[in-house]
């Protein structure tokens, strides 16, 4: 097998990993995971195991409360069992996760992020729907920042002036929401605030969070939180359906849930990170593929 364009990029990530770096797991518990959940999962492991020291970190985004549920949390423990993949830092289980670990635990914190970066002077209230915004494919129209509205007012979200796309390197949502009409902190706050929390070194995501790596970046650039300048980032492709669309947990996509009820092994999971980084024989388990990983490597 020849070694991928994917491959070869997620090599040269790995040799930036060192004993000191932290990396991360952190799925959203918004429905039962899919193969394309599990193969970001086995590139951030890989990623950690691939230098002793280095430590990987379970993290779930629950703060989305309206859709995170605890059977879709127990599948994140039940998922990393099945795949035989370990973590160094983060909840032992779903009842440890709910008592120390959940995301409300957290709350003052992005709590506080989101009134650092109303000192800012970038956020305004907007009472916009997404039928009001429809017209505008994407773009958050100028003339919508001045509404007139004290953030102050129960039921408005929290936008952030973003900067023109030729003003900023890399694409990301215009004028985007850091603070929902009910007052919770928005996932690219939670998450970008979580990340400089616990020290993450290294990020592996997909290519359809690519757009909000940017927006995390320019809000910590609004912060001043230089370290996650520092922070080093990898997307890496999505596994699509039949329909060549990506999977989707809302959209029913095919569960791993359902894989193990029917008793399947994980080894179509790990057959098919072998075969995104080009390995020359496909692995069928999480020690075979660390193991064919540093032949590929020598």
């Amino acid at each position: 097998m020849l070694p991928t364009p994917f491959g070869s990029e997620f090599w040269v990530f790995c040799r930036t990993v060192t004993p000191a770096s932290r990396l991360r797991l952190a799925p959203t518990p918004s429905g039962y995971l899919h193969i394309g959940n599990a193969l970001n999962f086995v590139l951030n492991w890989l990623a950690t195991r691939q230098c002793p020291g280095a430590r990987l970190f379970l993290r779930i985004d629950d703060l989305d409360a309206d859709r995170a549920r605890p059977e879709y949390v127990q599948d994140v423990f039940d998922t990393l069992e099945w795949l035989g993949l370990d973590w160094d830092e983060g909840p032992l289980n779903a009842t440890d996760f709910d008592a120390t670990w959940s995301q409300r635990h957290r709350l003052p914190q992005y709590l506080g992020v989101l009134e650092a970066l109303r000192r800012s002077g970038r956020v305004f209230a907007c009472t916009k729907s997404r039928n009001d915004l429809a017209p505008y494919k994407g773009q958050f129209p100028l003339h919508f920042r001045d509404q007139g509205l004290s953030p102050d007012l129960p039921g408005v979200a929290w936008r952030i002036m973003t900067p023109e796309p030729a003003l900023w390197p890399s694409p990301m949502p215009s004028d985007f929401i850091i603070r929902r009409r009910d007052g919770i902190p928005a996932y690219q706050v939670a998450s970008l605030t979580d990340d400089v929390h616990f020290g993450i070194t290294h990020l592996i995501r997909g290519d359809d969070l690519a757009a909000s790596t940017s927006a995390q970046q320019f809000l910590a650039s609004c912060l001043d939180w230089s370290a996650f300048a520092k922070v080093l980032c990898l997307h890496h492709p999505l596994i699509q359906d039949g329909g060549g669309m990506k999977l989707s947990k809302s959209a029913g996509a095919s569960s791993l849930r359902s894989w193990r009820a029917e008793n399947r092994s994980p080894e179509a999971v790990f057959h098919t990170v072998s075969a995104f980084l080009g390995l020359p024989e496909p692995a069928g388990s999480a020690v075979e593929l660390l193991k064919a990983a540093g032949r590929d490597k020598t």
